[in-house]
């Protein structure tokens, strides 16, 4: 099979967190098995570039990675030599797998494979949420569905990470074709040795961003019956993050945070290793890496209902629920801090249980199989 993926940004774009190590998981495990996989993206690195010779094809573990030059930043990443390249080629895959949606670089691309009769899945990544569509450049957003991005929506199928995010994109367009396919995450195989903390240790690890609930953590560590400390790992606006810190400081936890800023894959799980408790509030998450990672370390989870994988969280029993509520928040932070027996158990059965259910190989040959079914269509 011939697949394309089409993605504003790629490895060693690390600064866009999950959906980088995920989409490069997908096409290198694609690779691997024996198809003919090739990425065109742009050379977007945040308010940088990335040091790569652009419009050159080139091996990235196994994955021919073209890079184009972007002439608009974040986040419309526009590239007229993409669009271009992207013209003259496509006929060339059996299917083209658009990663992202909003951005004018993927919307585009998606019109450009619909005139050349090229299959096409979007994989949304949670930006066909009620969320997103109310937040942000709300207008903006319902002009371009209105114009465009509906009727190149309705022409693909969509690809959902979760149950909860196939729901989602169901109501976008009333009988859409999908499927719900888990992301394919690379974990390390390193020991399990759980440090001792001196107080009940939370961890938040994922971009700084509005959607991502911090308020409502900082709100709840402020309100604890127990001593507990709360890091902070990851980046986002200086002026965000300073208002963060100011919500800190007025609710008089400074000294009960650390902020530790982004955190490279060769930290990140001994980080998360580290702590007693996962904690991701998010007021929407179409899947959310880092609870995978989170658990494959022995980390028990908490996330709020809105995170797509909050049923899976529940269904296995592998840590706690919340809603987006302060006081429940604290509720069940309580709830978890004082279960010992469960913490434990997670401890040492989480690693188990992604194996299980998140196996590379499985998702994989999981992936072919409804290509295929779209190429059939």
């Amino acid at each position: 099979m011939k697949i394309l993926h089409i993605v504003p940004s790629y490895k060693p774009a690390y600064i866009y967190g999950g959906p980088i190590e995920s989409v490069s998981k997908l096409c290198e495990g694609l690779a691997l098995a024996g198809h003919q996989v090739d990425v065109f993206t742009t050379t977007a690195n945040g308010e940088t570039e990335l040091d790569v010779e652009a419009g050159i094809p080139q091996m990235v573990d196994g994955v021919t990675v073209t890079y184009f030059k972007r002439i608009t930043k974040d986040p419309t990443h526009i590239s007229p030599d993409l669009w271009k390249h992207l013209y003259a080629n496509v006929k060339n895959y059996d299917i083209v797998n658009i990663q992202s949606w909003w951005n004018i670089l993927v919307i585009i691309a998606a019109c450009i494979c619909h005139l050349k009769k090229v299959k096409v899945v979007v994989t949304p990544r949670g930006m066909l949420s009620e969320y997103i569509f109310e937040s942000g450049s709300s207008k903006a957003k319902k002009l371009i569905h209105a114009t465009i991005g509906r009727s190149a929506l309705a022409k693909s199928w969509f690809h959902a990470t979760a149950e909860a995010e196939y729901e989602e994109c169901r109501k976008i367009i009333k009988d859409w074709k999908g499927f719900v396919q888990p992301n394919i995450i690379t974990l390390p195989d390193i020991p399990l040795v759980k440090q001792a903390n001196n107080v009940f240790t939370l961890i938040f690890m994922s971009r700084v961003h509005p959607k991502k609930g911090i308020e409502i953590l900082l709100h709840a560590l402020s309100r604890l019956p127990f001593e507990a400390a709360l890091k902070i790992a990851g980046s986002g606006e200086d002026s965000y993050m300073e208002e963060l810190k100011q919500l800190a400081a007025n609710l008089k936890i400074t000294e009960k945070i650390e902020w530790m800023g982004w955190v490279d894959r060769d930290h990140k799980f001994k980080a998360l290793m580290d702590a007693d408790l996962f904690a991701l509030v998010s007021h929407n998450e179409n899947f959310a890496n880092v609870v995978i990672e989170s658990l494959h370390m022995g980390t028990p989870v908490l996330v709020s209902e809105e995170v797509a994988l909050s049923a899976f969280v529940q269904r296995k029993d592998v840590g706690w629920v919340s809603s987006l509520d302060v006081v429940d928040v604290v509720e069940k932070l309580t709830i978890a801090k004082n279960d010992r027996e469960k913490l434990e158990r997670i401890r040492a059965t989480g690693r188990a249980v992604i194996e299980e259910n998140f196996s590379p190989l499985k998702l994989v040959n999981n992936y072919v199989e409804e290509y295929q079914r779209v190429i059939n269509s």
